[in-house]
């Protein structure tokens, strides 16, 4: 229960900084939703063996995971024997903490590393499995998140079906300059202040009858 619920909530946490992140750049949301047009059309909701064939709404996925990792503090390691990192002696025994989320902003390993940018994944072959030590937001090794298949599906197709089925807008007079990006920073990276948007309907309404 305990992982099922954290799942839920690391999901909803990525969704909502993804959506937050468009708002800022509705650039984005264009060049979405015109390969959810072009690919699903307008007269279905997107299915899972859709995802494929949506390669810029998985670059969203994951440059959202990449700027804002829902853990931003991998579980502890302990090093089984002595080494050397970065001209540092790290004797066995020592209790090891990651800061993936240092790691995903770092500009010696990624371009403009504070801009979301989905198009840095586009024509590349992503690993987000632990092996691409650059890009971890699910971990790596033996400790890596148990559910990182099912979490990614979850925020792949979550995303692109609220993506594809609603335009989103700030409310009242509220701008994108306004929008506040600031996060938490503890355990996981909730924003600091909840989104507010509004959502209207891009599809034909009998498409919302469930």
């Amino acid at each position: 229960m305990d992982l099922l619920a954290g799942g839920t909530e690391s999901s909803t946490m990525t969704v909502e900084w993804a959506i937050s992140e468009i708002l800022k750049k509705p650039e984005i949301f264009e060049k979405a939703t015109k390969e959810l047009d072009k690919v699903i059309g307008k007269n279905r909701w997107v299915q899972e063996k859709d995802m494929p064939n949506l390669p810029y709404i998985k670059a969203i996925a994951i440059e959202t995971m990449r700027l804002h990792p829902v853990a931003p503090m991998l579980t502890p390691r302990r090093t089984r024997e002595d080494c050397k990192v970065a001209g540092y002696d790290i004797t066995e025994g020592t209790r090891v903490f990651v800061n993936i989320w240092t790691i995903m902003r770092d500009p010696k390993l990624w371009d403009n590393p504070e801009v979301f940018c989905p198009e840095r994944f586009i024509g590349k072959e992503v690993d987000i499995k632990g092996h691409d030590f650059k890009l971890l937001p699910f971990g790596a090794g033996r400790s890596m998140c148990p559910g990182y298949n099912l979490g990614l599906k979850v925020v792949e197709g979550t995303l692109a079906n609220l993506l594809h089925g609603f335009n989103w807008k700030l409310p009242n007079t509220m701008t994108k300059d306004d929008l506040n990006m600031e996060e938490i920073f503890g355990l996981s990276t909730p924003k600091k202040i909840p989104l507010i948007t509004v959502a209207q309907p891009r599809l034909p309404l009998e498409m919302y009858h469930f």
